[in-house]
C-alpha cells in the first residue's frame, strides 16, 4: 500500500497525572512521531475542561481510525475523556437519524492496567476482563456505526520500570499501529480476543 493510502489515526490521550506516568508518556510520544497519527492530549488541550466540540468533531472527520489511550483508573476512563465523550458524541453528529459521521470508522481502546492479567478474569480479584469492563465503549461504538476492536492492554503496567520490557511494549504499540494504518490486521476472529495484544508480532527491534 502506498504511503498516501494509509488509514489516519486520531489519537485521543487521557492522562491526569503525567508527572507520573512510566508507560503512556512513552506511548503517546511515540504515536506523535507517526506521520499518519495525529495525537493529542486532551489534558494539555482542557486543562479546564472547556471542550471545544467543533474542532474535536471536525478531527473525528478527518480520520479513519479512532484511538482512546489512557490509564484504567477504576474500571473506567480519566474523566476529561468522559466527559469529551458527553460533550462530542452529540446526538445528530454521532447517533440518530442523521448522525452518521463515525460509520465505518474503527475504534480501538490503549490503555495500561495496573493489575496482573490474572486478576481480571472471572475467578481473579476483579471478577471482569478488561474486555467485559469496557463493554460502555464497545456499546457507543457500536451505537456510532463503528468497528470496535479489543483493547491493546498493558497489565502490571506500576511495575514495567526495567527498559526491555518497555522497549518491548512499544515496539508492539508502534506495530499495532503501522500494521491499523495499513490495515494489515486479521480481524475475523476478534469477537473471540480479550485484547488484540494476541494478533501483534512485531519484526522491528524494539523502539528506543
Amino acid at each position: 500500500m502506498n504511503s498516501n493510502d494509509n488509514k489516519k489515526i486520531l489519537l485521543l490521550f487521557a492522562h491526569p497525572s503525567m508527572n507520573r506516568s512510566q508507560v503512556n508518556q512513552p506511548m503517546f510520544e511515540l504515536a506523535k512521531s507517526l506521520d499518519f497519527v495525529t495525537a493529542v492530549d486532551l489534558y494539555a488541550e482542557y486543562p479546564r475542561f472547556n471542550i471545544d466540540i467543533d474542532t474535536e468533531q471536525k478531527r473525528l472527520r478527518e480520520h479513519d481510525i479512532i484511538v482512546f489511550q489512557f490509564p484504567f483508573y477504576w474500571y473506567s476512563t480519566p474523566s476529561l475523556l468522559k466527559e469529551w465523550q458527553d460533550l462530542v458524541l452529540e446526538y445528530g453528529f454521532a447517533y440518530g437519524s442523521e448522525g452518521n459521521a463515525l460509520h465505518g470508522k474503527t475504534f480501538i481502546c490503549a490503555l495500561t492496567a495496573g493489575g496482573k492479567e490474572e486478576a481480571y478474569r472471572a475467578q481473579g480479584y476483579n471478577h471482569f476482563t478488561v474486555r467485559e469492563l469496557l463493554q460502555p465503549l464497545e456499546q457507543t461504538a457500536t451505537l456510532t456505526g463503528m468497528k470496535y476492536l479489543p483493547p491493546f492492554t498493558l497489565f502490571s503496567s506500576r511495575s514495567y520500570k526495567v527498559a526491555d520490557v518497555l522497549d518491548n511494549h512499544l515496539n508492539q504499540w508502534r506495530c499495532l499501529l503501522e500494521k491499523l494504518s495499513r490495515t494489515e490486521l486479521d480481524l475475523s476472529n476478534i469477537s473471540d480476543l480479550t485484547t488484540i495484544n494476541d494478533l501483534i508480532t512485531p519484526t522491528q527491534e524494539p523502539a528506543k
